[in-house]
């Protein structure tokens, strides 16, 4: 009988345990696979599939088994996680685009015209900026657009 394959929960606690332990941050391991970090860390909790060589390579970096390899090729199923949205700063994400999301359809559509930002074409970035009233996170979000034609 073929054993079933781990589900990407699953194959996500046992990466997250590994690189807690190992004391590695999310952006060696996205250097070490030659990926972008919220690409990789995105992939590495189960919501893209990952390519063989680089499932391979985030295995062997965690010491980890096949069956991690075998569950992160698998394509995702990608939903809303009601419990993860509880959480504080996944909530405060809810919470902008609850607040602004309408305005920067307006602002996209006068801009742009009638059409979307595709979040399959797309590329995302995290960083920190200084600020004398408490540091910054500043979120790029960048997608290409895509009008809607006839």
């Amino acid at each position: 009988m073929t054993a079933p394959i781990m589900p990407k929960s699953d194959a996500a606690d046992l990466i997250v345990a590994a690189r807690i332990r190992q004391g590695l941050k999310w952006s060696d391991i996205a250097e070490r696979i030659d990926a972008p970090v919220v690409w990789t860390v995105a992939a590495l909790l189960g919501k893209h599939p990952v390519p063989a060589d680089k499932a391979t390579m985030v295995v062997e970096l965690l010491g980890l088994g096949e069956g991690v390899t075998e569950s992160l090729m698998q394509q995702p199923t990608r939903v809303a996680d009601d419990a993860a949205a509880t959480d504080p700063t996944i909530y405060r994400f809810h919470e902008a685009l609850a607040v602004y999301g309408p305005a920067l359809k307006e602002l996209i559509h006068e801009e742009f015209g009638d059409g979307i930002m595709s979040a399959i074409n797309f590329k995302v970035d995290v960083s920190r900026r200084p600020d004398p009233d408490g540091d910054r996170v500043v979120v790029t979000f960048d997608g290409k657009f895509l009008d809607y034609r006839w």
